[in-house]
Order: C-alpha cells, then structure tokens, then sequence
C-alpha cells in the first residue's frame, strides 16, 4: 500500500507514552513528514510534534490522519470515531496499524465512500501476492536478523539506510511492519500474510533492481522463536539477502513472551547462513547492531569491542553510536557506491529559449 504524505499524526487520548510509539517511530524517522499531532482530552504521550486541530492539519496540507498508537486487542475506542469522520471530511486518507478494520465501522466507511478517501489498514494487506520462487534477481539485499523480537531491526534498518546514502549508495528501506510502512510510506506486514506467500510477499517487495542498489529490508521476529520463526524463514527465503545483521541486546537471557533461551549471536548467524543459502548462496553476515540501551556507555563500548573481537565483525549500536563501521563494511565486500554522472551543461541557445518561454 502506498500512503499519502503529509501526515497527521493521531494520538488520541492514550495514558502513557509507549501506547504512541507508532507516531514516536514516525516522529524519530520522518519528521519532515508530519504537520503535527492531534491529541485528545487527557493524552498522556506526546511526540514533540506542534498540536493542531483537524481544520489546521487541513491548512497544512495533512493527506493522511495516521492512528499512531497501539493498545491491548488493536481495538478502535468508540469515542475517536467521530474525530476520525472529521478527518475524511476535511479532505484526508486515514491510516492505522490497529487489528480492527477502519472499513469495518460503518461511519467511517460511510464517510470514506462519500467524500472519496482511501482507509489504509496497514496489518491487513489488499495486495494478493504469489508463492515465491527463489528466482536469483538483480540488486543487493541487506536483511536485519535478530536473536529476538524487538532487539531494534528495524531502527538499524532505517539507520543503514540513512547512512548508506549519505555514503551515496542509492539504497531504500523496506517495511515490513505496520510502524515502518508508517515510516516509509509503503510496504506490507508480513505477519499478517498467509504463510503459503510470506515468501512471495517478500519477493514483491524487493523485486529485481538496478545492479547497484540496495533495498535495506527490515527483519522480523527470529529464527530462534518459537512463536515467529516461520514468519522470520518466509522473510529470509523471499527477501534473498545478499548480506544481514544480526540485531541483539545483550542483557536478556530468554525470548519475549517465553521462556526459551536466548540463542548466540554465533548460532544466529550460522543458523541464517544455512537457511539463507536457499536462495541465495552468496548471502554472508557483514555486521553486528547490538542494543545498548540499558548500559552505562563505558560498558557499551566495553561489550562492542568483545563481540567484535569474538565474532570478527564490525559491531556498532546503531541509535547510540551510528552504523559507520557496519556501512564501511558493505563498502569493503562489495565496492564504494558508483559516482553519480556530472550533470551535461545545457547550450547557451536552449538555456536561453527555455527562459523566453
């Protein structure tokens, strides 16, 4: 799905911050995409952003109203669905990540059929998608991997992406959950697909491309979970990394949610190889994105440079310390990106005729 920019980013009246952490996502990452947030009676959270109403988002030139909050069932509260009604007479799309379906509500529905507004509901893909294939195409791919969920994949996606091209390699971030396909403007949550077609879904995501480009593909779940793994293989065989990052923080000691072991980053990237190799046999671990946020810096530094030594891998936390050593590792194994061609300079005739005109 292809979402509208600018956003209005709709935080309703949630009770603490971590209920907005799909607008704070959108906020850390694409800022210049947001005219402000809109924020009920008694909302607790706060992204920073100017608060204005539905009529002034309007003004701004808000295209989407995006739900950016999250809360226990993915249910749609009764009393925001007169602000949302409001949004779509105003002119705009609505987006949201929540389970509930925006077409679902009849006054939504009602509303969007009226005025002409597309509802995105960003966990339940329209897009019909084949098997995969495992067909090699053209293009470099760079998974992230975890050894577990939420270990930061796709702040080190995102990350790389911003540091690759300001290294001036043309590379693009792929979403595949609901936040980053706030946060890239497409893409599809590929937890929500039939199993039959992660693959495929995943292929069509990241389809055959320009020799020198590099789709950034955020990961998802891990190999090691007993809840996610088929969803992280389906990810892997469709996404045919030509190289990953194991993503990993390293205070836990089990998985979320259960009670299994962490597994090591060794046997993350051993298990990875294997399995990747499917599709890709060339596929090789460039990096290490290690999650540092609940050390002292000292103790950061001090876990980087043991991991690093351990594993023979440039090992970084993406958010803390940036991806530097992880893009320069990319830049050694397959080449500095290719210097753009110096614009032709226009005859003096033309140039003089286009400004006559």
């Amino acid at each position: 799905m292809d979402i509208a920019k600018p956003y209005l980013l709709f935080l309703g009246d949630v009770h603490d911050q971590l209920a907005a952490k799909t607008a704070q996502g959108i906020v850390d990452w694409r800022r210049d995409w947001c005219v402000g947030q809109l924020r009920l009676e008694g909302c607790k959270a706060d992204t920073g952003l100017k608060d204005v109403s539905i009529a002034e988002g309007a003004k701004a030139g808000a295209k989407t109203l995006v739900v950016g909050v999250v809360n226990a069932g993915g249910v749609l509260p009764a009393h925001w669905i007169d602000t949302i009604v409001q949004a779509i007479e105003a002119g705009m799309d609505v987006a949201t990540g929540l389970h509930v379906k925006l077409a679902d509500n009849p006054k939504i529905a009602a509303a969007a059929r009226k005025h002409g507004r597309k509802l995105h509901d960003v966990r339940h893909p329209t897009q019909t998608f084949p098997t995969g294939k495992g067909n090699l195409r053209s293009g470099k791919r760079l998974l992230m991997v975890g050894t577990d969920c939420s270990v930061g994949k796709k702040y080190t996606a995102l990350a790389m992406e911003r540091g690759m091209r300001e290294r001036g390699f043309d590379a693009d971030f792929r979403a595949t959950g609901q936040t980053g396909i706030f946060i890239s403007g497409r893409g599809v949550a590929v937890d929500a697909v039939v199993a039959d077609f992660i693959a495929g879904a995943a292929e069509w995501l990241t389809p055959a491309a320009d020799p020198f480009h590099w789709d950034v593909v955020e990961g998802q779940g891990s190999l090691f979970h007993p809840s996610f793994a088929g969803v992280t293989l389906g990810l892997l065989h469709g996404a045919q990394p030509d190289a990953f990052i194991v993503c990993h923080e390293p205070t836990r000691r089990t998985m979320r949610g259960v009670q299994t072991a962490l597994p090591s980053i060794g046997e993350v990237i051993e298990m990875t190889t294997s399995l990747g190799r499917l599709t890709n046999p060339a596929i090789t671990c460039v990096g290490l994105a290690i999650n540092t946020e609940h050390l002292s810096e000292d103790a950061a530094f001090t876990c980087l440079d043991r991991l690093s030594r351990e594993y023979e891998l440039p090992a970084t936390d993406p958010v803390r310390f940036g991806v530097e050593p992880l893009v320069d590792a990319i830049a050694e194994l397959y080449g500095e990106p290719e210097p753009m061609p110096e614009p032709v300079p226009e005859p003096k005739k033309a140039k003089a005729a286009r400004k006559a005109k």
